[in-house]
């Protein structure tokens, strides 16, 4: 199976549904011409079929192997990813300040869904450095933008976070790496981090980890933390590599998927570290880390679903078993292809929903992502609220589905997907972390009710329903559209009665909050999900309308038909079991489980 990077789906989302190139005068300093977009979203494609997809099952099968403290990713891996950082990919979405090309999200995240579909695996390691990066450039002092970003722009030096230790991972505030300031505005790092992804490999000269750590002295818990950066090797003043510093690899977690990640137990001794910000504001500084992270793996998991998807196709259209119920379709063979049968269509019209709306998903987040810098005050503003808002309901819900999408393929290749000489294997082990790690998803959906939606009053969600309600008051009379608007309508009723109950109930017990939390991020990732599909709906019947006969416009009409008849009708379910509360989950004893 060859993966083939959907350039034509997220042209139409960008073009005909987001319009990206009518926000120049919000986002000035950014090029969103047609022709390079496409330009862009056509070779990274290219590159990500051509270079990165090849090296995935290999990549799988090899792994990573340690030696003393040095690793080595699997053969062909460091070839292309030089590749890449000579392509320019890395620095796509970077600044111009730093020698990056200062393209906005909303084009590298189109670019990022190809390489992350291609690999999963390979694509962690520059979408970590994007994200140490982005977090050195928000928050460090100009000294160490200077000395630290440019490379990692170019993707000469990549990055890390380092945030997790033995006794803690949710709980931060348990965290023992110590700092001691040295007196000369460095410090002593101490300490141990473990499930480091990309914490040592052979890809770059350098590489630049940010590490949580509590200065000596500093108060317990999270208040006393603070951000450092910790570089693998010394740079000196004209930005020549140094020594080594007090950094290394103890050892690669074994894991049951993504398996060309390096995924690294990391030791810090005596290890020389510059502070990020202020003293005591690391959590702070590292959420910028935490936050682009988290939409990575949302993007990351609805990637994988992605490259499922199309082994599975491939499979149905090629497999030969049993005759149609209607009569053969394929008389003179043995059989019929399982592409005939009514419940392998289900399962992969499934798939193909969630894909092609998490698709749609991702880049109407990734552009609230860049309006956040717009020139209008409330346009800004409002795109700020709708990030805190939408980010935890991004990565669990795409997450929650690009696992579901890749057992549903392994479903359809039957016993052959549950063997190792079919891809299907892979993209389910690979889609599992996706669940886990950055967060998991139960922890997202305790943020978003415990956090992001009381945040500024309920100012976002607020903001959300009376942007659906206008889309539905303006398109409500279009006969051609209706299922999709009332779907949405119907949703956002859903998730609108869920937010009032969350608040009457949620406050007085906050077990109630706590108990609905994972069925409301269900009912808000439904319910944006009908948002897109509508709007997608809109754009393709435009497109009918206006006379084209591309079938490409009709068949995202059946697709979105499928989720709003057989997806979208789960919202009812979720609001049911979350009005249950907690009663029925805390009244059993401990030890009666």
């Amino acid at each position: 199976m060859s993966y083939k990077a959907p350039v034509r789906d997220l042209s139409f989302v960008l073009h005909d549904v987001l319009k990206v190139e009518n926000y120049g005068n919000q986002l000035p300093d950014a090029d969103l011409s047609r022709d390079l977009i496409d330009q862009i979203v056509e070779e990274g494609g290219k590159f990500a079929e051509e270079v990165i997809a090849p090296i995935n099952r290999p990549g799988d099968l090899e792994g990573c192997h340690i030696q003393g403290d040095v690793v080595t990713t699997p053969k062909g891996w460091k070839e292309a990813y030089h590749q890449m950082v000579e392509a320019g990919w890395p620095s796509l979405g970077f600044s111009t300040e730093f020698g990056g090309q200062g393209m906005p999200s909303v084009v590298s995240s189109a670019v990022g869904q190809f390489t992350a579909a291609a690999s999963a695996a390979f694509s962690m390691y520059p979408g970590l450095t994007s994200g140490a990066f982005h977090g050195i450039e928000a928050s460090a002092s100009d000294e160490i933008k200077q000395k630290y970003l440019p490379k990692m722009a170019s993707g000469e030096w990549t990055g890390t976070m380092n945030l997790t230790e033995p006794q803690c991972g949710t709980d931060l505030g348990m965290v023992r790496t110590k700092a001691v300031p040295n007196g000369d505005g460095s410090y002593s790092i101490t300490g141990q981090k473990i499930w480091i992804s990309a914490g040592e490999h052979d890809f770059a000269d350098n590489i630049i980890h940010t590490v949580l750590a509590r200065v000596e002295g500093a108060v317990p818990g999270i208040k006393g933390l603070s951000l450092f950066v910790v570089p693998k090797f010394l740079v000196n003043e004209d930005g020549s590599l140094g020594e080594r510093n007090g950094v290394s690899c103890a050892g690669l977690e074994h894991k049951m998927g993504i398996h060309g990640n390096a995924t690294c137990v990391m030791a810090y001794e005596n290890a020389k570290g510059w502070l990020i910000g202020e003293e005591g504001r690391g959590m702070n500084n590292m959420f910028v880390v935490m936050n682009e992270a988290r939409l990575g793996t949302g993007l990351q998991g609805l990637a994988i679903g992605d490259a499922a998807y199309q082994a599975a196709v491939e499979f149905a259209n090629d497999r030969l078993q049993g005759r149609s119920l209607t009569g053969p379709k394929n008389p003179d063979g043995p059989a019929d292809p399982i592409m005939v049968h009514p419940d392998v269509r289900r399962m992969l019209l499934e798939a193909k929903a969630f894909v092609e709306g998490g698709r749609a998903f991702i880049l109407w987040t990734a552009l609230q992502a860049d309006l956040q810098k717009a020139a209008d005050e409330a346009v800004a503003t409002k795109a700020k609220d709708y990030m805190g808002l939408i980010t935890p309901v991004l990565k669990a819900y795409l997450t929650d589905k690009g696992f579901h999408v890749a057992s549903l393929a392994m479903q359809v290749h039957g016993g052959s997907g549950y063997t190792e000489h079919f891809p299907a294997s892979q993209y389910l082990r690979d889609a599992r972390i996706t669940m886990i790690y950055e967060g998991t998803n139960g922890i997202q959906a305790l943020d978003l009710v415990g956090r992001k939606l009381p945040a500024n009053g309920g100012r976002a969600i607020m903001s959300w329903f009376a942007d659906i309600d206008a889309f539905v008051g303006e398109n409500g009379d279009d006969e051609a559209i209706k299922p999709f608007v009332e779907g949405l309508a119907d949703a956002k009723k859903k998730l609108q009665e869920a937010t009032m109950w969350l608040m009457q109930n949620g406050m007085a017990n906050p077990d109630n909050a706590a108990a609905a939390s994972t069925d409301y991020l269900h009912i808000f990732g439904l319910t944006a999900y009908a948002f897109l599909w509508a709007q997608m709906a809109k754009a393709a019947q435009e497109k009918i309308a206006a006379g084209d006969a591309d079938p490409y416009y009709a068949n995202k009409l059946m697709t979105g038909r499928y989720f709003v008849e057989r997806i979208l009708p789960d919202a009812g379910a979720h609001l049911k079991k979350l009005k249950s509360g907690a009663e029925v989950l805390m009244q059993m004893p401990a030890e009666a489980f």
